[in-house]
């Protein structure tokens, strides 16, 4: 495919080479006619420069790689291929990541303060001084790497591929969470394992510096083909379900209505079907009502501003318990993340001796405030 030296399909091919030759000034200049050129790129040179871009981020500074993984992001969202996209941008992340981490504990072992606040250029020789260009630098990139991260992680494919199987501290903790043995799901955990060390490290960082990097934290958190056992305590009924690609509560909690009280199962508000069509696929949002309590089986609330991930495993399966609301609440339906696609699935309504011993792992249920 021939592109006009022009556009931006001419940018990412001069780009692409000067990075290969490692020709810093060739490099800068078509850095910058990359950002000049992205808004008038046609379809083509999208689809193409994505995966060109990714394929050579490894070799660019870590100042430019970042914008350069925010324009792959941007080609994503507009049509690239996200899987080919993914192994640089996420092995950029988990660089960024790591080197913020370091940051914040560089920060706190010479004096601590405020953290400095990223600008557009590069770090200031004092920051570098107390932390190290890669450990700053990765501070300093953050915000882009999430934008670009999230671009990706919108879709499934890349989120199955996050894991990271060198990983034996995060199986750990994967397997401990999944309540292990054989009850458990070794292949989930596998898969989710790469996700619980940026996890820990973006806590870190979190913590540190008081900021929070909340879209990339819930995309890190998606999952996907995640079996949930629901019960509905008024009526004591119980419900395996199964669900995609869900950011918060929020989505979650509509889709529950819709498939439980919608379908017929169990009495109360049930959404219309705009207000589920913008849960799943559809752009923007509506207003809905609350038709549940989202509790845990020790009877603690889970708040429709977390995630699914929230859920407790029991038996490495998602137990929620769903009591009446305890006060009346509205909000906009829709997806923490408007370019995934939300789904959740009712696979069918459990037996009663089947619910009778779900319902043995919950305890009593308490007054819940606030």
């Amino acid at each position: 495919m021939i592109f006009s030296k022009a556009g931006f399909g001419g940018a990412v091919a001069d780009f692409e080479a000067a990075v290969v030759a490692q020709d810093a000034k060739r490099s800068g200049k078509a850095f910058v006619r990359l950002q000049e050129t992205f808004g008038q790129a046609k379809e083509a040179e999208l689809l193409a420069g994505g995966p060109r871009l990714a394929a050579v981020l490894e070799q660019v500074p870590p100042g430019p790689r970042a914008v350069v993984a925010v324009l792959v992001g941007a080609c994503v969202e507009r049509g690239a291929e996200a899987e080919r996209c993914a192994p640089g941008v996420l092995a950029g992340l988990r660089t960024a990541v790591e080197g913020a981490a370091a940051f914040a504990k560089a920060w706190a072992a010479t004096g601590g303060g405020a953290f400095p606040e990223p600008d557009a250029g590069e770090p200031d020789a004092e920051t570098v001084e107390r932390a190290g260009f890669e450990a700053a630098a990765g501070w300093w990139t953050l915000r882009q790497w999430e934008m670009a991260a999230v671009a990706l992680l919108n879709h499934p494919a890349v989120r199955a591929g996050l894991g990271g199987a060198d990983e034996e501290a995060s199986h750990q903790a994967v397997r401990a969470e999944a309540r292990g043995g054989p009850d458990g799901h070794p292949l989930r955990a596998e898969a989710l394992a790469g996700r619980h060390a940026l996890l820990r490290l973006l806590a870190a960082v979190e913590h540190a510096s008081g900021q929070q990097f909340r879209s990339l934290g819930y995309a890190l958190q998606v999952l996907d083909d995640e079996p949930l056992v629901a019960l509905h305590r008024p009526s004591g009924t119980g419900y395996a379900l199964r669900f995609f690609g869900i950011g918060d509560n929020f989505q979650l909690h509509t889709l529950l209505a819709d498939a439980l009280i919608g379908g017929g199962h169990v009495r109360g508000y049930a959404p219309s079907p705009h207000e589920v069509a913008v849960c799943r696929e559809t752009p923007g949002q509506v207003d809905t009502v609350g038709s549940f309590e989202l509790v845990a089986p020790d009877g603690a609330r889970l708040w429709n501003e977390g995630n699914p991930a929230d859920i407790p495993l029991v038996d490495g399966v998602r137990l929620l318990v769903l009591d009446e609301p305890a006060y009346r609440r509205s909000w906009p339906a829709g997806r923490f993340f408007p370019g995934m696609r939300g789904d959740l699935i009712l696979e069918r309504a459990l037996e009663a001796e089947e619910t009778e011993r779900w319902f043995a792992r919950v305890s009593p249920a308490r007054e819940l405030t606030g």
